[in-house]
């Protein structure tokens, strides 16, 4: 008999589940008598993606055809405040489903640039919630860089008063080397530990479950950074770790032998892909 073990805080968190609540809410209002676009995929998982579609949510390619009673939906990972400007100047109606923990970065980013920091943000440097921070830092007229890699640091290291924020989603190892490096340099460093609560007890569950199992499935979109951290971390813990986004790509191989299956999921997978995933586990290892 084999033992599956769900990690206690896999699957959506609150600004995920606020986005999707948000979206559902626009779409049942009808987008006030036009469509309801999404600025972006909405989250980072496909199959939610897909779900909303199917009740009529569209996906925004171009602007340019964007009607003044059309409905748009910010992404959770937020958007630049120039972007903003430029759609409430085409007379659109905004639905703001960015996550309030992001917002919190924004915020971050401001602060430190009006008290003289220079800013580093530690992210990806292609991630929709990286690009709209840098924008709200512009914005104010701030001077920054992201650091995704320890090369990425070399633009800091000279410099005397830094600021330090992070991308919600962050390793939160990696950021303590960098939080750590740059100590050692800067005359004066102020950190905002802006990694949310959700990203936090995600990477310790795996932290801790990934050792104690045979297999560690790791589940959410492949376009999803926290997934793909959770994915890295049971990896290196665990050498039979796997990311899935789908239950049809779990292999019955991946199974024999083991006593103790271990999953968790990216703060962008549903629970409805979470079940499926048990479910075919399930079937696998009869």
């Amino acid at each position: 008999m084999v033992e599956i073990v769900v990690a206690e805080h896999a699957g959506f968190c609150f600004g995920v589940k606020r986005a999707i609540n948000l979206a559902e809410e626009a779409l049942k209002e009808g987008g006030h008598g036009s469509k309801v676009f999404s600025l972006g995929p909405l989250i980072h998982n496909p199959q939610e993606v897909k779900r909303l579609e199917g009740k009529g949510l569209c996906l925004l390619e171009s602007e340019d055809g964007l009607k003044a009673n059309s409905t748009v939906i910010v992404r959770s990972h937020g958007i630049p405040p120039q972007k903003e400007a430029e759609l409430l100047s085409r007379g659109v109606r905004l639905v703001d489903a960015t996550c309030p923990f992001v917002k919190a970065v924004h915020e971050a980013v401001v602060k430190l640039s009006k008290e003289g920091y220079f800013v580093v943000l530690v992210g990806e440097k292609n991630h929709p919630e990286v690009i709209g921070t840098l924008g709200y830092l512009q914005a104010c007229g701030g001077r920054g860089v992201v650091v995704e890699t320890k090369e990425d640091l070399k633009e800091v290291l000279r410099r005397d008063r830094v600021g330090l924020v992070a991308q919600t989603t962050q390793n939160e190892q990696f950021f303590k080397e960098v939080v750590g490096e740059i100590a050692l340099w800067a005359k004066e460093l102020k950190v905002i530990n802006t990694i949310c609560n959700a990203t936090s007890e995600r990477q310790e569950d795996v932290y801790e479950l990934a050792p104690q199992v045979d297999v560690m499935i790791v589940v959410g979109g492949k376009n999803s950074g926290n997934t793909r951290r959770l994915y890295e971390i049971a990896k290196s813990l665990n050498p039979r770790s796997y990311h899935i986004e789908t239950p049809e790509e779990l292999k019955k191989d991946w199974f024999e032998g083991v006593s103790r299956v271990g999953i968790t999921a990216g703060a962008s997978t549903p629970d409805w892909i979470i079940r499926e995933v048990v479910s075919n586990i399930e079937h696998l290892v009869v």
